[in-house]
């Protein structure tokens, strides 16, 4: 393993450069070992303020852009670095940005959340409209699903796209709209307020609940759109309340099949779950090594804090806890790009495989963090360490893209469909 280079104050950053040795496991291949390596060595290059989380943002955006990172966003057809979507691509990218700056994977994971719809099922003009600009940085993407009274239950959306025809008449059932008209509100939207453009989810056929939702690509300084209601949370990140009122958008905008939104949204949230398992993975690592860093330079009762056998053991568990997390979440990375999800069997393997890495890394890492908190003491809660903001950064992780909850019940469908309705009987 190579060795963690101690920062100058060990009680205040235990590392420089993320550790890469896991990158050795049997998922990956030299392509995702090598990319691993390089963004390891040139995160900790990058000096970007992040008092300002909108500025930060921007500027990370700017910065992965301009350095190539966002090209891992999008497919080789139109500026990204590879054929298409690799999923383990993705996870290394994410573990190794988080480890260093949990707002510079959040300004990643934007970029590839907030197109993956386009990519998926963008028409030709669309997807070369907006993912060139976004592989180089130069367009920052947004994702709007989430409503105040629709979160995890997406058919509850209140959010209403009215198609507009040739004669000037609404509500007809005539899908050659020549337009739409797009009224509600999105909230949690990440970006809120600094995007580009927004992927905006609305109801085209109220009555028909999850099969009624159609998808729009709605850019940023179009009328009607107000996303100036900011959001504070606890770990500062650029978030936001669009209003839409009588927003109005050409056919064009139209992304995707009409009433085909809903199955589009949860192709995108399922390209991405397991990237979000290794954003937990990557604050879990730093907080393991922010732990082993603080034991080792720790005086206390004539020894250092690492000498004590409970100390030891609390490493131990923390270790155990997040290699479990990073199997869960490589598997699931390397079941959608080597095994695919072509199949409704694929799929659904795919599916939950990657509900357990999510569940189980978010959840681990909240733990990890925890333990790393209560290893430091006082400094822990002392604000400007980096277990403090750590504690404040991973808490969302266990709720954002599908809560602890929602994937306990994706997994608990899964084995009710997979495993036999009783055992084989046993022999003797």
């Amino acid at each position: 393993m190579k060795p963690l280079r101690p920062s100058k104050n060990p009680f205040l950053g235990a590392t420089e450069m993320a550790p890469t040795d896991h990158l050795a496991l049997p998922f990956f291949d030299a392509a995702h070992r090598s990319l691993g390596g390089a963004l390891a060595a040139w995160v900790p290059q990058q000096q970007i303020d992040e008092q300002d989380d909108r500025a930060a943002c921007r500027a990370w955006v700017r910065a992965l852009g301009d350095a190539g990172w966002l090209r891992y966003c999008v497919p080789a057809a139109f500026g990204g670095a590879l054929p298409a979507l690799d999923s383990r691509a993705l996870v290394v990218l994410r573990e190794t940005l988080a480890y260093h700056s949990p707002l510079a994977d959040f300004a990643f994971a934007m970029q590839g959340l907030g197109s993956g719809a386009i990519t998926l099922a963008g028409s030709p003009a669309q997807q070369a409209a907006y993912l060139p600009a976004v592989a180089r940085g130069d367009k920052i993407a947004a994702f709007a699903l989430s409503e105040a009274d629709a979160g995890s239950d997406a058919g509850a959306m209140k959010t209403i796209a009215t198609q507009v025809h040739a004669t000037g008449a609404r509500g007809q059932n005539d899908t050659q709209a020549t337009g739409f008209v797009l009224d509600g509100s999105k909230t949690w939207i990440s970006n809120g307020g600094i995007a580009d453009y927004y992927c905006v989810f609305a109801k085209t056929a109220p009555e028909a609940g999850t099969r009624g939702i159609s998808a729009f690509i709605v850019d940023a300084n179009t009328p009607g759109l107000d996303a100036s209601e900011h959001i504070a949370v606890m770990a500062p990140h650029p978030l936001a309340t669009l209003r839409l009122a009588q927003c109005q958008l050409p056919a064009s905008a139209l992304l995707g099949e009409l009433h085909g939104g809903f199955k589009l949204a949860m192709r995108t949230l399922d390209i991405f779950r397991a990237s979000v398992a290794a954003a937990a993975l990557g604050m879990a690592r730093r907080a393991l090594a922010e732990a082993v860093a603080y034991a080792r330079a720790r005086p206390m009762f004539g020894q250092q804090l690492a000498d004590f056998q409970l100390t030891q053991a609390k490493l131990g568990e923390m270790a155990a806890l997040v290699d479990a997390a990073a199997v869960l979440t490589y598997r699931a990375a390397w079941l959608r790009d080597c095994v695919g999800t072509d199949s409704p069997a694929q799929a659904q393997a795919y599916t939950a495989a990657a509900a357990m890495a999510k569940m189980t890394a978010t959840e681990n890492a909240q733990r990890v963090i925890d333990m790393a908190l209560q290893m430091h003491g006082g400094m822990g809660v002392r604000v400007g360490t980096k277990v403090e903001s750590l504690y404040r950064d991973i808490r969302s992780l266990r709720i954002y893209e599908g809560a602890t909850e929602v994937q306990q019940l994706i997994i608990g469908k899964s084995v009710l469909k997979t495993l036999p309705a009783s055992p084989a009987p046993s022999a003797g």
